[in-house]
C-alpha cells in the first residue's frame, strides 16, 4: 500500500546567488519512516518534477543527519528547523522547502552561514590552552557549572536562531542570539575566564547585546532547546557591571 503513496514536496529553487528564484513541484515515492533528507536524496536519485520533466538535482546541505553538525538548517512548511529531524508523517503536505532568508543563497537550500563563524571569531570563541607543555589536571568545576556549561556547549550554530530573530536582518548589525550566549558559554570556563573582558567587550559595542530587542523567537525555535534569553539577560548583567568597572577606573 506504502509503494502507491506519494509525498507532494515543493522546493524554492535558485540557481546561483545572483539568480531570480523559482518554485518547483515534486512527486516522490513514500517510504516509510522518511524524512525531508531523504525526501531530497530521492529527488536527486531521480531529478524529474511533478510535470514529469527533466530537471537539476535540488542542492542542500547536510552531515551528521541526526541533529548535532547543524547543517540541514531550512524553512520546512514556513518553520525554520533541522530537516534530519523532520519526520514527512509528522508535516502537512504539499511539504514546502525553503532555504534561510537571514543568509545569502549559494545555490537552491544551500546557504552561506560564515557570518556566523565570522562573529565567533569577534567574541574568541575559543579557549586558549598552551599545548607546549604538561598543565597538570585541570581545575575543579562545580557539577551546577558543569550542567549549565552543558546546555550552552550543544550550540551547532545552526542559524535557526538567527532566523527567527527580528534585529538578525540586512539593515542590522546585530550578532545574533548564539553568539551572545556563546559568550557567556566560554566566560564560565575557568581557564576561558583569562579573556573575558575581551568577549564582554566585543559584544558592547556595534552589534552586541544593547541590539537585542528581548522579542525572545529564538530560544523558540532552538533545536536544541538551549536557554538563549537567560544567557542573553545574564549577559546584559555582566556588560553594565564592566561598564560601571570602566567608569570608575577612568
Amino acid at each position: 500500500m506504502d509503494q502507491l503513496r506519494t509525498v507532494e514536496v515543493v522546493v524554492k529553487r535558485q540557481d546561483n546567488p545572483d539568480a531570480t528564484f523559482r518554485w518547483e513541484e515534486f512527486q516522490v515515492p513514500y517510504q516509510p519512516g522518511m524524512n525531508v533528507i531523504s525526501l531530497l536524496q530521492a529527488i536527486r536519485l531521480n531529478p524529474v518534477n511533478k510535470e514529469g520533466k527533466p530537471t537539476t538535482p535540488v542542492t542542500w546541505d547536510c552531515n551528521c543527519l541526526e541533529e548535532v553538525c547543524g547543517a540541514c538548517t531550512m524553512i520546512v512548511n514556513g518553520v525554520v528547523r533541522q530537516s534530519c529531524a523532520a519526520l514527512v508523517d509528522r508535516l502537512k503536505q504539499p511539504i514546502v522547502l525553503e532555504p534561510m532568508t537571514k543568509f545569502p543563497t549559494i545555490r537552491d537550500l544551500m546557504v552561506d552561514r560564515s557570518s556566523m563563524f565570522e562573529q565567533l571569531k569577534k567574541i574568541h570563541g575559543w579557549i586558549p590552552v598552551d599545548g607546549t607543555f604538561d598543565l597538570g589536571a585541570g581545575p575543579k568545576v562545580d557539577p551546577d557549572d558543569q550542567s549549565d556549561a552543558y546546555e550552552l556547549s550543544r550550540c551547532m550554530t545552526c542559524g535557526c536562531c538567527v532566523e527567527a530573530c527580528p534585529q538578525f536582518n540586512e539593515r542590522s548589525d546585530f550578532m545574533g542570539p548564539a553568539i551572545m550566549s556563546q559568550v557567556v558559554y566560554f566566560n564560565m570556563h575557568p581557564t576561558g575566564k583569562t579573556d573575558k573582558n575581551t568577549r564582554l567587550e566585543a559584544v558592547m559595542g556595534k552589534g552586541g547585546i544593547a541590539d537585542c530587542g528581548n522579542a525572545q523567537n529564538c530560544v523558540k525555535v532552538c533545536p536544541k532547546e538551549i536557554p538563549l534569553t537567560k544567557s542573553i539577560g545574564k549577559l546584559g548583567r555582566e556588560t553594565s557591571i564592566r561598564i560601571f568597572q570602566k567608569l570608575f577606573k577612568e
